[in-house]
């Protein structure tokens, strides 16, 4: 409703690349971004302390080839713990999309860190829009869109 937001293609509320003035909850609309523009954006929104929702995360671009993106995942599936290589729960290999951007925005932030792990604790990542997002006002990143 009011006049500094600007209207983008989806009929969601653009996100400025300063970001945004500080809310409560932070709702991004991930359907047409690219991955790790996006995920970059995220991380450092939740580093200054912002919550952040992502829905949609399944419609989220990855930019190259379909081929090489899944021989680059294949290569990371591979990937084992080098002491024991039959523990094979010390590296998880998150498939479903939400928990790939999951794991692309921690790997920007200092995860390990106190700051970093609150910092993800403010990180929310659905597939499709649950229902209490269903009726929150859903943004849009335009500097992470694909062209």
């Amino acid at each position: 409703g009011s006049s500094e937001h600007r209207q983008t293609v989806h009929g969601n509320t653009s996100v400025n690349q300063q970001i945004m003035s500080f809310k409560q909850q932070v709702v991004i609309d991930c359907r047409g971004h690219l991955l790790g523009r996006l995920a970059s954006v995220i991380a450092k929104e939740l580093l200054n302390g912002q919550h952040v929702v992502c829905v949609r995360s399944e419609d989220v671009v990855i930019s190259g080839s379909l081929y090489r993106n899944k021989l680059k995942y294949a290569a990371f599936k591979k990937k084992t713990m080098n002491s024991n290589p039959r523990h094979t729960g010390a590296i998880k290999h998150h498939r479903a999309p939400a928990k790939i951007l999951w794991r692309t925005v921690r790997g920007m932030v200092p995860h390990k860190t106190a700051r970093g792990g609150a910092a993800m604790d403010r990180l929310k990542t659905f597939e499709g829009i649950p229902h209490p997002f269903d009726r929150k006002k859903r943004m849009v990143v335009p500097s992470c869109l694909k062209v």
